[in-house]
C-alpha cells in the first residue's frame, strides 16, 4: 500500500504536503517531471510528493509512478538531503503503452532532527515514550504486541508492530539511533546483532545491568565481533548519576542521556546541498538533450 498511515489518495496540494512535512520535520522527496518526449501521462513540470509514509499528488500513475515512489523512498532511508535525475523509458523499461521518454528529478530533504527506534513496550518504554514526545526526536515505537501501546502516543512517535521486530533493522534510516527495551534478553541480542552488523547507527543503547553487559559483550566476541564493534553498545543505558530501579526513574535516566546524544549531534542543513548540486547541474544535460530531441518529433 502506497500511503501507509492512512487509506486512500490524499487531498494536498503537493506544495501544502511540502509545507507540513517541512514544519513536521519529517524527511520527503519532492518528485518533479522535468522533461518529457513523445507519449508521457503528464506534462513537463508535474510534481507530487512522497514522505516514509503517505504520497502526495500524481504524476500519472502507472508503473512510472510505483518506480518512482520506489525510489524516493529508498533516498528517504538513505536520511540525506540529495538530488538526483533519472531517466525512465516508458515503453521499454516500465511496460507502459505511451512510449515516450521522461526525465524525473529527486529532490529529498532530510529533517534535521535525530531518528530514534526504540524496541519494546513494556513499562519503562511507557514511562519514557511521553517525555520523547516533547523533544524534537523522531521516534519508531517497536514491538510485536499491539495491546501494549496506549490509544494515544505522540504525534512525533509512529507505532510499529511486528511479530518479527528483528526485521525493522532494516527499515531504520541511516545514522538512527537504537534504543533496546524490550522483555525478552535473546531479543535484545538478536537486536543488538542486527544494528551493530549494518554498523551505520548514530548510537545503541541497551537495557541492563553490569552482568547483562559482559554477558552480551562475551557473546558478541564469540561470534566474531571486534571490540571496536562490540564498544559500540551502551550497556547499562542511561545516566550513571540519576539513580533508580522504577520505571519512570529508568526513563527519565535515559531521556537525559538522550537529550546530551541530539544536542551533540551536528546535523548538516538540508538546505546545503554542496556537491549534491553539481552532480545535479551535470544530470540537467540531459534534460537539455530530451528537449532537443523533442522538439525534433514535434
Amino acid at each position: 500500500m502506497l500511503n501507509i498511515s492512512t487509506q486512500g489518495l490524499h487531498a494536498h496540494s503537493w506544495l501544502q504536503a511540502a509545507t507540513e512535512l517541512e514544519q513536521g520535520s519529517e524527511t520527503y522527496v519532492i518528485i518533479t517531471l522535468l522533461g518529457a518526449a513523445g507519449s508521457t501521462p503528464r506534462a513537463s513540470g508535474t510534481k507530487m510528493v512522497v514522505s516514509e509514509n503517505n504520497i502526495y499528488a500524481t504524476i500519472g500513475g502507472g508503473h512510472l509512478e510505483f518506480k518512482a515512489i520506489k525510489h524516493a523512498r529508498q533516498l528517504i532511508t538513505q536520511g540525506e538531503t540529495c538530488q538526483q535525475v533519472e531517466n525512465f523509458q516508458l515503453g521499454a523499461s516500465l511496460g507502459q503503452c505511451c512510449g515516450g521518454q521522461v526525465l524525473v528529478l529527486f529532490e529529498a530533504f532530510a529533517s534535521d532532527n535525530m531518528h530514534l527506534d526504540v524496541y519494546g513496550a513494556g513499562h519503562v518504554a511507557q514511562a519514557l515514550i511521553p517525555m520523547l514526545g516533547q523533544l524534537p526526536i523522531r521516534v519508531r515505537w517497536i514491538d510485536s504486541r499491539a495491546d501494549l501501546f496506549p490509544e494515544h502516543i505522540p504525534s512525533n512517535v509512529q507505532k510499529v508492530v511486528d511479530e518479527a521486530p528483528v526485521d525493522q533493522v532494516s527499515n531504520a534510516v541511516k545514522n538512527t539511533a537504537s534504543l533496546i527495551l524490550t522483555h525478552n534478553h535473546q531479543l535484545d541480542f538478536s537486536l543488538t546483532q542486527a544494528i551493530i552488523k549494518r554498523a551505520d547507527s548514530l548510537w545503541l543503547g541497551v537495557i541492563g545491568s553490569e552482568t547483562k553487559a559482559k554477558k552480551f559483550q562475551y557473546r558478541l566476541s564469540q561470534r566474531g565481533f571486534t571490540d571496536a564493534q562490540v564498544q559500540t553498545m551502551t550497556c547499562p543505558v542511561g545516566l550513571k548519576a540519576v539513580a533508580g530501579k522504577l520505571p519512570m526513574e529508568v526513563a527519565i535516566s535515559i531521556a537525559g542521556q538522550l537529550v546530551e546524544l541530539y544536542q551533540s549531534v551536528q546535523v548538516q542543513s538540508p538546505k546545503q546541498q554542496g556537491k549534491e548540486w553539481k552532480t545535479l547541474q551535470n544530470n540537467l544535460v540531459q534534460l537539455s538533450a530530451l528537449q532537443s530531441n523533442k522538439s525534433k518529433v514535434g
